[in-house]
């Protein structure tokens, strides 16, 4: 009873650590990702991915909600967070790249060794958002451009192409699109992104033999993406009215 008497039984300490423990448990869905990619499963190891960005995506608003960070602020969820992020986003992909010899064995190499490098160094860059939450610089997102790989099957030549490019653009002085936290075309941006999910779940399911209309879609909605950072970089007029009037409100 002493014990008890003198500290309350941390609840909000325990549900704290088990945010931590869901964002970690992202890392076990990426190994089962690495396994089936060394077995040649890829399809796979896109579903163990897709589980893994699932958590990615609930363990944010869960953290904010119960105030991880300032029940245990020695514990970095920040920190934690670039960790899988690192993994799912830029390891994993770069792995079954290779894996696959999808652009040849000697190319497949070189670009899975451009990927993870250029990455790590970009994961140390504080200055990665633009004051309007622009990424500045390719911001990694590997498993959409890998993933695309897989629907779309390029040659070799344009895959290549596409992994020089983006690693060269993640140092540049460019903005990539955050589909959710830019204002600028928010409603458009948000639409084209769930085309581009939807018609991947489809490609997914599809074993990477969708019909082509559906590829159409995913490659169309992934270019504009890709490029729509870009053009409201050098167009910074367009879309800023409306979100100018969505602030205001």
């Amino acid at each position: 009873m002493g014990l008890f008497s003198q500290r309350k039984v941390p609840y909000a300490e325990i549900r704290a650590f088990s945010v931590h423990i869901l964002t970690a448990s992202g890392s076990f869905l990426a190994f089962l990702g690495v396994v089936a990619a060394a077995e040649g499963r890829f399809v796979a190891m896109f579903w163990w991915l897709a589980a893994a960005l699932l958590v990615d995506g609930i363990d944010g608003p869960i953290a904010r909600r119960l105030r991880v960070s300032e029940v245990l602020p020695s514990w970095s969820g920040v920190m934690l967070d670039n960790i899988i992020d690192y993994v799912t986003y830029v390891l994993l992909p770069a792995f079954a790249l290779y894996q696959s010899h999808m652009i040849g064995e000697p190319l497949s190499f070189v670009a899975a060794a451009l990927i993870v490098v250029s990455s790590a160094i970009y994961y140390a860059d504080s200055g990665m958002k633009t004051d309007e939450n622009f990424f500045s610089g390719f911001p990694v997102v590997w498993n959409m451009v890998v993933f695309s790989f897989f629907v779309i099957e390029p040659s070799s030549l344009l895959a290549m192409a596409i992994v020089l490019v983006s690693v060269a653009l993640t140092f540049a002085p460019v903005n990539f699109l955050h589909p959710v936290r830019v204002k600028r075309l928010r409603p458009l941006n948000l639409g084209v992104f769930a085309v581009w999910c939807v018609t991947g779940f489809i490609a997914l399911l599809a074993r990477f033999d969708a019909p082509v209309f559906i590829e159409a879609l995913f490659v169309a909605s992934g270019v504009y993406l890709y490029l729509i950072g870009i053009v409201l970089q050098f167009l910074p007029k367009l879309g800023s009215r409306a979100a100018e009037t969505r602030a205001e409100f």
